[in-house]
């Protein structure tokens, strides 16, 4: 029986039709956009949440001042979709262009939707030891569009980067979908960090995408600070003995929004480990979604991976959703997850206020110690102090 589609799923047939990508089309007419029958979608019905699609990105004719500067980074940007021309790259950074899809091909809607879309991606070679932070500074520009972007990088054997991908643009309801593929070679070290930064009418939809090989370090830290509705995900797979990755995030949800990350990370050889540690505040009546899953295959033996979901609620209105899951085929392994919500102390609220604290300052501070562990890892001090200002202007709008 054929399903009923919203105006949404109309609007993107034709989209992809006009596109040409008339496989994609038929998908969508067939089974629509995931409802929370769909697992994976189970606190995020895209089919509801999602109204309206507003009419293809066109190329930006200007672009909007960044959302975020980094002192000392090398910027690369990509507006509506496009690869912007880019100064003189730093050593051991070699910038170019591909086309087609990046992300692999997964039973997933929005994989399916940014590879149908993509006219260019980015192409970011990374060789030795960087010295600057990578900015890559995606944004969506003019008038309410819908865009998709992405970009492939790949870390080689033994080299070490930092790179902060950021997501803004203008102030219109765009609905973007942003797309990394990102692989680490042998013993290669990265910190990967994303941001959202879109406006509060925007939908914000991003995948990353990790492969790691022998001996590989990884840190990931992904922020949602702008669009009312946002989802990030996270696949991550371990094909190289001795890897290790720290899988982090922060949801911060005000009234009205709706934030969801989800992470899939595939333990698929033997001696891997990993930690997993996402953090949610959510005030007013708003929604914040973490959902993990950790895999870890019958021959990846010896694998270490913990999982931990913590959240605060700063209202009665406020919802914070958690659903870890472990799915272990080895049996020599160490494995766990757990997942706690609550408000903040209310002794250790006692104990500032009652040493002449005013409340409002007394709960900022809480929340920022509560936020610490994420953020103190990031070494670059400029980076560290540039999201440390994102954390503080959240907090400051009541």
């Amino acid at each position: 029986m054929p399903i009923r589609l919203s105006a949404a799923e109309h609007t993107l047939i034709e989209q992809l039709t006009g596109l040409g990508a008339t496989a994609e089309a038929e998908r969508m007419s067939v089974a629509g956009l995931p409802t929370r029958r769909v697992e994976s979608y189970h606190y995020t019905d895209l089919k509801m949440l999602l109204r309206t699609v507003p009419p293809l990105a066109q190329a930006a004719n200007e672009a909007s001042a960044p959302a975020l500067r980094v002192a000392g980074a090398y910027q690369l940007i990509i507006a509506n979709g496009r690869v912007q021309e880019a100064g003189t790259a730093p050593a051991g950074v070699i910038v170019g262009k591909s086309n087609g899809a990046v992300l692999t091909t997964r039973d997933d809607v929005l994989v399916h939707l940014n590879g149908a879309m993509i006219a260019e991606s980015l192409s970011l070679t990374l060789e030795g030891t960087i010295d600057p932070v990578i900015q890559i500074d995606r944004r969506t520009e003019g008038t309410a569009s819908h865009s998709a972007s992405s970009a492939r990088i790949y870390v080689a054997d033994n080299a070490s980067a930092t790179v902060i991908e950021t997501y803004s643009g203008s102030d219109a309801a765009h609905v973007a979908n942003h797309a990394s593929y990102i692989a680490l070679g042998r013993n290669a070290v990265l910190t990967h960090i994303t941001l959202d930064l879109s406006g509060k009418a925007a939908t914000h939809f991003a995948t990353s995408e990790y492969q790691l090989s022998d001996g590989a370090r990884l840190r990931t830290l992904t922020i949602h600070a702008g669009a009312g509705l946002a989802r990030s995900q996270v696949f991550a797979r371990f094909s190289g003995e001795g890897a290790h990755a720290d899988f982090t995030g922060l949801n911060l949800v005000d009234d009205g929004q709706h934030r969801d990350i989800t992470i899939d990370i595939n333990h698929a050889v033997p001696n891997t480990t990993s930690q997993e540690l996402y953090k949610q505040i959510a005030r007013g009546r708003s929604k914040a979604v973490f959902q993990g899953r950790i895999i870890v295959a019958r021959d990846a033996q010896k694998t270490d991976a913990k999982m931990m979901m913590q959240g605060l609620m700063l209202s009665d209105e406020a919802e914070i959703l958690s659903k870890p899951e472990l799915e272990i085929y080895a049996d020599d392994v160490v494995c766990g997850h757990g997942s706690t919500s609550g408000e903040l102390d209310a002794d250790s609220m006692f104990y500032l206020t009652s040493r002449g604290i005013p409340k409002a300052e007394a709960e900022t501070m809480l929340v920022r110690g509560f936020l610490e562990e994420l953020l103190d890892p990031i070494a670059d001090a400029a980076l560290n102090e540039a999201l440390s200002g994102v954390v503080d202007g959240w907090l400051l709008r009541k």
